[in-house]
Order: structure tokens, then sequence, then C-alpha cells
């Protein structure tokens, strides 16, 4: 503001009362006002505005999700909406699609507003380009998703763990060709469900067979067609893990009763399926509030190392994950690692 009355011969006050749209001033010092904002490239700072003293807090805070209307992605942000509520401050909230030019875009209008924090689900690829502002004092918390090189705190799931796990479930009962349905292998999440699931097999000495695993899956009827392709098959398999909730539900609407199924996650699944289907169960509202509690400890000074907390899972059985296979197996597992 100071520059822009240097430059059109005004006192900073009657820059102030012009891009306010203030009366009093007039007409001929207006229109030197208005051109020297345009060739200066003055906007005016909203938030700044409002501000009475320097560094106070905006009391925002940002969230990215890769699409708020997923069930999962919707408890995610009610729960860190409460958790920002509690604490006297506003939440945005933001999709990605799981597309780096959209997160940037997203990001940038949050910073724009000087917020407090971001609460980031991070799409695949590098994110050095928040370290700007990190340095510049915004917090950056992730959640449910890993960014591989961003120096921050990051609250997930131990999903190697869980899916390692549900395969484990499965081959107990009889199973040794088991299917696996998963998102795309880049974004950290799905790369580690689908290790968990090789490492599961290869401990079982079973063979690990490209052809029972389809991948890049994002959709309901995309996961519903690569089951009906892969039961299809000349050796088609007796079982099947579905990657996320949104393949678990595509998946149940074209398997048949006879092959086992494990989900992960039941959030969008129909409400009576029949049988009652395996799942392995996160909870995405202490996902929030456990990266919620991270960014606001760091927008109120704590200064500690970078951590990263992992939630445990459960797997229900509840009678899908449970039909026996052409191996038998009584359902004993072998005891955890």
């Amino acid at each position: 503001m100071r520059d822009v009355a240097a430059a059109a011969g005004v006192s900073a006050m009657t820059v102030s009362r012009v891009v306010n749209g203030e009366a009093g001033v007039a007409p001929g010092t207006a229109a030197r006002v208005e051109a020297a904002v345009r060739r200066l490239g003055y906007q005016r700072d909203d938030v700044a505005r409002q501000l009475r003293r320097a560094g106070q807090l905006s009391q925002i805070i940002g969230l990215l999700v890769d699409d708020v209307a997923e069930p999962f992605m919707a408890a995610v942000a009610s729960a860190a909406e409460d958790a920002a509520r509690q604490r006297g401050s506003v939440l945005l909230i933001g999709s990605s699609h799981d597309d780096p030019g959209r997160e940037r875009e997203v990001i940038a209008a949050f910073t724009a507003r000087r917020v407090d924090g971001l609460i980031l689900v991070p799409v695949a690829g590098s994110h050095r380009f928040l370290r700007p502002a990190q340095a510049r004092g915004t917090k950056v918390v992730c959640v449910d998703r890993a960014a591989p090189g961003l120096d921050t705190d990051t609250v997930v799931v131990d999903n190697f763990g869980a899916v390692r796990d549900a395969v484990r479930h499965l081959h107990a009962h009889g199973h040794r060709r088991i299917g696996y349905l998963g998102g795309r292998p880049e974004l950290w999440t799905c790369g580690e469900r689908h290790r968990g699931y090789r490492a599961a097999l290869s401990a079982a000495g079973v063979a690990d067979e490209p052809a029972l695993v389809r991948l890049g899956l994002r959709t309901g009827p995309e996961a519903a067609d690569a089951v009906t392709r892969l039961l299809a098959a000349p050796d088609p398999p007796t079982a099947v893990v579905a990657g996320n909730e949104v393949l678990a539900s595509g998946a149940l609407s074209a398997l048949p009763s006879g092959v086992a199924f494990v989900g992960f996650d039941d959030l969008a699944l129909p409400a009576r399926p029949r049988p009652p289907v395996t799942v392995i169960a996160q909870d995405p509202a202490a996902l929030a509030a456990g990266a919620a509690r991270l960014l606001f400890a760091r927008i109120h000074g704590d200064t500690s190392p970078p951590r990263t907390v992992v939630l445990p899972t459960r797997l229900i059985p509840r009678g899908s994950g449970e039909i026996p296979g052409p191996h038998g197996g009584g359902g004993a597992e072998p005891a955890s690692e």
C-alpha cells in the first residue's frame, strides 16, 4: 500500500479509502490511485487486513482430501472439522481427485488465505513445492498417506500389516489362489497394501501370480469388471481381497457367493450383503483427530522432530472371509510376527 501511495503521490490512508470504496476522495486522485494499483499489481490481503497485530493466527486451517464425496474421506473431513471447531478454528475443505495440478491449486488457494496449517491427503509424486510454505510458517500434517521426501508429521494406519493379515486369514481357511484388487500403485497407501499382499503369500510359500492381481482400479464398475475377468480365467481365484472400500463395493456386485472375500473398510458396502462381509476396519475419525492434534501442537509452538503415527486396524470376521477353501484349513492362523 505504501508503494501505491508513493507512485500515486498520495497518503497510504487515501489508498486505503480508494481500494475499500470509501467516499471523500476526489475523482482525479482516485483515478491516479487506481492506475498505480494496476501498474504495481497490488492486491488487498483480506486476512492481513483483519489482523490486529503482527503474527496473530488466522484461526483457519485447510484440509485437502482425495474426494470429499467418498464415505471414508467424508468421515475424515467431519472429524477434522469437529477438531478445528473445538479449538476455535474454521476448516476449509478441498478435493484433489488424485490430480497433482489440482492439489497444487487448492493448496495455493489455502495458503493465499494465510491458513495456520494444512492437513493433507497427498497425491502421488513430489511435495517439495510445499517447502517454501513451510519455511514461511505454514504447518503441514499428512493423514492416511505418507508424502515421501516431505519433512512433516504423518498419521496413517498399518496398511501393510492389515492386508498381510487378511491374506493370512484366507490362507488359514484353505485358500491358495487369492486374487487382489488394488488402486493406483504409485499412491503410497495402495503400494503398502499391495506389498502386504505379496509378503503374506511369500511367507506362506504361495506363488505370487501376477494374473491374480488387478491394480490401477479407481471405481466400483472397474472392480466388478476385474472380478468378472479373474473368475473367467482357466484357474480362477477361490478368494479375493479388495484394497479399498470403493473397490470392495464394486467387487461384491459381481462376486459369486462361493468365493471368499475380505474388503478394506465397510463404509460404502451394501447394507445387508449375504454373506456378511469380512472386513479390515480402520477408524477415519481417529486418523483425523490424531492429525489435528499434531497440527495444532505445531501451530502453537511444538518444534520437536517430525513423527509418524501408525494406528492399528482390525480384521472383523463376518462370514465372507471364512468360506472354506479347497485346501481345507480350520481357521487357525499362524501367530503374528
